[in-house]
């Protein structure tokens, strides 16, 4: 007879345990008891005494047995407390034993304390100065009743909020600030996240990261997108006629890539979105451009798919047109899905955070260009066209190197060129931009997900727009590059030169 072997599968949890000896040991004796492999680990009493996150393998059985004892000792976390500080100045008799009564007096509560100032020699030689977490206290007002009726009592501050919390609960000031930012969450929604940010916090910490610096990054992001949102928003506009029907659009926004628009008069067309979050104020900055019929606008193109340019594609009635591989990504939901790179967790968790945090919408009405060359243009296949007004686009295929399915718009006739991110004009950024970059750059240690293939990409397109400016010489025309980021330029000695100064706007400006 043969022996049945059980299927295993991975597993992850979040553990909660208390802040003393053999508590970690029980954990791996109760996973190792019922055959379950654990797989990741981390824990720091520096940053969170008491939270430990597993990533465990094991038999559907085992890992649900594990699971129920956990429940039953307590060591098991499901959700996130309510947080709640309580700071009071309590007046003890000044003897020994004095303290110890009152601390288990707390204790009997389940309160812990957060903060604790007593000096015999201060300016109140009997006040003991006390900041107590009452999140998993049960009884506020009976603990406060049988205080009053031993003790002087003087209530300082009650504090719900996470603002004033210690390193004991920091994962769970950690989750109440995201939660926040990106408008509401529950709690096991939370403690998935939380288990992924952690997992980048171990990858970084292993690089020299400090843990709390990845912590602080992880939640600038989604600070920039919120405080430059409606009132907040603002950007630098480019208006230039490229042809005798068409004009260019672009809208430079406050973090995150461009969006672009030709306007070919009874047709629009949008080239990437820009952030999800950002929509409503794109909406209104082009109709204060005079752009107030969007009913005109019949295709949107997503360069990539980060969500900078491609978030706001399901805000839009009109079709997207996208690579096949663009519109995978944004099913499987990392931007390093095909690439060398796709196993990293790194880039897993920075996409889930980063659409989190912008309200990645994706397009709902898509049509993929074709993957069969048509043809080859600076060694990139030409996949499809693109015809906007009296211009005709070749679609450009990249190589993978900063996004797997990043196509180019090229218009050879009239010269203009859209590379997306693989060639941008980083000087014409602000300190502004410059810094909200800076941060995808922290988190994943590369925007390119193949570093050097991006550095072909880029000699290639370069070597695109030289040639091309060679040809229209002798009809007075450049080849413009409307780049995925930055003001659109021109090639000048080998570097990208903005033309023309942008226009500021700000909404009622």
């Amino acid at each position: 007879m043969v022996e049945k072997i059980p299927m295993t599968r991975r597993y992850s949890f979040v553990a909660r345990v208390p802040d003393e000896p053999g508590t970690l040991h029980r954990v791996a004796r109760l996973l190792k008891e019922h055959a379950v492999n654990i797989n990741r680990i981390q824990y720091d009493h520096r940053i969170d005494r008491n939270t430990v996150f597993f990533e465990v393998t094991g038999s559907a059985e085992g890992y649900a047995r594990v699971v129920e004892e956990l429940d039953r000792i307590g060591y098991l976390q499901t959700g996130l407390p309510t947080l709640r500080l309580l700071t009071l100045y309590v007046w003890l008799p000044h003897r020994p034993g004095g303290l110890f009564e009152f601390l288990q007096e707390v204790t009997d509560a389940r309160t812990n304390i957060v903060a604790i100032d007593f000096d015999d020699r201060g300016v109140a030689p009997e006040r003991v100065e006390l900041t107590l977490n009452l999140s998993e206290s049960l009884a506020i007002e009976t603990l406060l009743e049988r205080l009053k009726a031993r003790y002087r009592l003087e209530i300082v501050e009650y504090d719900p909020t996470t603002t004033r919390l210690d390193d004991t609960i920091y994962y769970v000031r950690l989750a109440e600030q995201i939660r926040e930012l990106i408008g509401g969450a529950d709690d096991r929604f939370l403690l998935c996240l939380l288990q992924d940010i952690n997992h980048v916090v171990q990858e970084l910490k292993n690089r020299g990261r400090d843990p709390a610096e990845t912590f602080e990054t992880c939640l600038a992001a989604g600070r920039r997108l919120r405080e430059t949102q409606k009132e907040g928003f603002f950007a630098d506009i480019q208006q230039l006629r490229v042809s005798e029907q068409v004009r260019l659009w672009c809208f430079q926004l406050p973090a995150g890539g461009n969006t672009y628009l030709l306007d070919a008069g009874d047709d629009l067309v949008l080239v990437d979105t820009g952030f999800g979050c950002y929509h409503d104020e794109i909406v209104r900055m082009m109709q204060a451009q005079g752009i107030t019929d969007l009913s005109r606008l019949s295709r949107v193109v997503v360069s990539h798919a980060d969500a900078d340019h491609s978030g706001g594609a399901g805000l839009y009635s009109a079709t997207a047109l996208m690579h096949p591989v663009t519109h995978r990504i944004g099913c499987e939901l990392s931007r390093a899905y095909g690439s060398r790179s796709q196993e990293s967790v790194l880039e897993a968790v920075y996409t889930t955070l980063i659409n989190l945090f912008s309200r990645y919408t994706p397009a709902t009405e898509i049509r993929t260009f074709r993957t069969e060359p048509l043809g080859y243009r600076e060694g990139f296949a030409i996949i499809d066209h693109l015809p906007v007004g009296d211009l005709v686009f070749e679609v450009l295929e990249g190589h993978g190197g900063h996004m797997h399915g990043q196509c180019y718009l090229y218009e050879p006739d009239h010269g203009l060129l859209f590379p997306a991110d693989a060639l941008i004009n980083f000087d014409s950024l602000t300190d502004e931009r410059r810094n909200y970059a800076s941060i995808a750059v922290y988190l994943v240690t590369s925007v390119n997900v193949d570093s050097d293939r991006a550095r072909e990409e880029r000699q290639a397109l370069l070597r695109l727009v030289a040639k091309t400016d060679a040809r229209l010489a002798s009809v007075g025309r450049r080849c413009l590059v409307a780049g995925g980021h930055g003001a659109v330029s021109v090639l000048e000695q080998g570097r990208l030169v903005s033309l023309g100064e942008p226009v500021p706007y700000r909404p009622g400006g």
